[in-house]
């Protein structure tokens, strides 16, 4: 069985990481990094990568293209392998007080509130995106699977 390592000096993620284990068709373990950042530092990447100059919650940065639906195969993208033979599948930055309003602001945790935009940001690392609705709907369905294997469920 493939395993997702999500690699985070601030949080642990090893649990949400392993929710993704039979989400993912891959021949090889993957590896994904999240850094927690301050408003001033989402805000800042926001602009410089996105052109939008405003404070976000998540953003996502994908190493591999053109993963979406089929099996993720080591030897396709032998740029991306990581130190410990991992495939690395890209970045991910969560702004913590963002995440702390959303929690207040949904009335859930802020554990719950985390996880779920770590599971946003791998699902775009993914591939998945919510452009449309149809695409909307089959991420949601995906993060809301994920989440609920680890407990952190809408209340």
């Amino acid at each position: 069985i493939m395993k997702l390592y999500i690699y985070c000096e601030e949080e642990n993620f090893s649990a949400l990481a392993a929710s993704f284990e039979n989400e993912i068709e891959s021949d090889t373990d993957l590896s994904a990094e999240i850094a927690i950042v301050d408003e001033a530092e989402i805000r800042r990447l926001n602009n410089q990568t996105r052109g939008v100059d405003a404070v976000t919650d998540v953003l996502s940065y994908p190493s591999l293209d053109g993963i979406f639906g089929v099996k993720i195969q080591k030897k396709s993208f032998p740029l991306e392998v990581d130190d410990d033979g991992r495939l690395f599948i890209g970045s991910i930055a969560i702004c913590r007080k963002r995440a702390e309003e959303q929690a207040a602001e949904y009335g859930h945790g802020i554990s719950r509130e985390m996880n779920y935009l770590a599971a946003h940001g791998v699902c775009h690392l993914l591939g998945y995106d919510h452009i449309d609705d149809g695409d909307k709907a089959v991420m949601r369905a995906k993060e809301e699977r994920v989440l609920a294997k680890i407990g952190a469920v809408r209340q």
